[in-house]
């Protein structure tokens, strides 16, 4: 900061007070120009399982700003927001299902089936309180296994449905 601060007092007594920054070499503050922007894409749409290293290493610009690229200027790749496919889509599933509806109310909530799902972590036992385990007399003791912070995941589904309608 002194150093900053120093140059600036140094500029001003040779008679420059502009606050602009002058042209420097190098490379450009951004790489977001439409030319990057559809370079990216059109690497994503030659191969979907490209990474963000690959596509920086091709355009030059740092995997930060790929990523940057990809979240903000192509963000019909990142379920974000629906893409106008995607709009669509759900668009015509929300009209049949009305369409559904109107015909026969009764029928089509008992036929409604509603899903949902999220990630439920497993621990290992921190504690000798929680390795404690009820056992018989003759068993073995459990083997004590170093504990990891997260001893792994499990996505669990939901699906909730009436019982009047068995599943086709």
């Amino acid at each position: 900061m002194y150093a900053t601060v120093k140059n600036w007092v140094a500029q001003f007594k040779r008679g420059d007070f502009s606050t602009c920054d002058a042209p420097r070499p190098g490379r450009p503050k951004t790489v977001t120009t439409q030319e990057i922007i559809d370079q990216i894409h059109e690497l994503i749409l030659e191969d979907r399982r490209i990474s963000a290293k690959s596509i920086a290493e091709q355009t030059g610009i740092s995997r930060e700003r790929v990523g940057s690229i990809i979240h903000e200027d192509l963000d019909k790749w990142v379920p974000k927001c629906l893409n106008a496919d995607q709009n669509r889509q759900r668009c015509q599933s929300s009209e049949q299902n009305s369409e559904f509806f109107r015909r026969d109310p009764n029928d089509f909530l008992s036929r409604l089936v509603t899903m949902d799902e999220t990630w439920l972590y497993h621990y290992g036992p921190e504690t000798a309180q929680q390795l404690m385990a009820w056992r018989h007399s003759g068993s073995p003791h459990p083997q004590k296994i170093p504990s990891a912070k997260t001893a792994g995941k499990v996505l669990a589904s939901i699906f909730l449905g009436s019982r009047r309608h068995p599943p086709h």
